[in-house]
């Protein structure tokens, strides 16, 4: 296959190791970045202009499309669907799992364990916010931060109140959710590949912050899951359509509850704490998927 590897930084690990996985099973890749291509919406005959010429024709492109330039990157990822080639994950699914607030409706209809969530134009009345999300202590997120970033536990009713007062006052987005105590500043990432959790780790955060990215300086270790939390992340990934894909969920006394369902998740942490080539595997599965051609999107946009 000829395949088209978007991202901004072709020396990340993950996307290394996604180069290095289809070079070893003898697949020519590009590395495309995608802020620096041009679209030309043209009927019959899109195309993608980059660096001073059109790019070539493409089997399958694997997206790698940081948060932070969701709207662009997708829509060059629907610019390829258009002209035909085949997505690891496509364009809408990525769009629908980036919206934080959406994936939580989305993954409710599903029945999917959710910590109580609650979103709110008006702050002004930010106790009556704390209590629909069960009191506090409460997490407090931005719907657009990434990484930890725009996270914040209110400990105390007037710390929280105080935090989603001054959310609201500069005209942020944001979501109050129920703080899982004996989660224990952990979480667990499950890596979803088709209709599989291939691999498991679980992240804890660093001694005083609550939160468990390794960006934050988390640190990982391979996890057993359960059976319901597999069913849960397998679950949590078809609801965003997404073929591959991280899921973070939290151990709560009622059960598994997602906090996050990741289109573009780190291999770095994941394939160091577990062993596993999860990078091949994503290959392996892009190859079998591309032969059957099965995509909702393929040449629609």
């Amino acid at each position: 296959m000829k395949i088209a590897l978007m991202c901004r930084n072709a020396n990340l690990y993950s996307h290394r190791r996604l180069v290095e996985a289809a070079k070893e099973r003898g697949h020519d890749i590009d590395v495309i970045d995608h802020l620096r291509c041009y679209i030309n919406v043209t009927s019959n005959r899109p195309s993608i202009r980059y660096q001073g010429h059109d790019l070539p024709r493409y089997d399958a492109v694997i997206p790698r499309i940081g948060a932070s330039v969701t709207f662009y990157g997708t829509a060059v990822l629907r610019q390829f669907e258009m002209m035909g080639v085949y997505p690891l994950n496509e364009s809408v699914a990525i769009s629908r799992s980036r919206d934080k607030l959406r994936s939580m409706q989305l993954l409710a209809r599903k029945g999917v364990g959710l910590p109580v969530t609650v979103f709110a134009h008006k702050t002004s009345r930010a106790e009556e916010i704390i209590e629909m999300a069960g009191g506090a202590p409460v997490v407090i997120k931005l719907l657009e931060g990434t990484q930890g970033i725009g996270v914040v536990l209110g400990e105390t009713q007037k710390a929280a109140e105080s935090i989603i007062q001054a959310f609201g006052g500069v005209g942020s987005n944001i979501l109050t959710q129920q703080f899982i105590k004996e989660a224990g500043g952990s979480d667990i990432r499950c890596f979803v590949i088709g209709d599989k959790v291939v691999a498991a780790m679980k992240r804890t955060g660093k001694e005083g912050d609550f939160r468990s990215n390794l960006h934050r300086g988390g640190t990982a270790e391979v996890v057993k899951i359960t059976p319901t939390e597999r069913l849960t992340a397998i679950t949590a990934a078809k609801a965003m359509g997404l073929r591959v894909c991280g899921v973070d969920l939290l151990r709560g006394n009622q059960g598994p509850v997602v906090m996050e369902v990741n289109s573009s998740p780190g291999l770095e942490g994941l394939e160091k704490a577990t062993g596993k080539d999860v990078a091949g595997m994503i290959i392996t599965h892009l190859e079998k998927t591309h032969a059957t051609g099965s995509t909702r999107t393929r040449g629609k946009g």
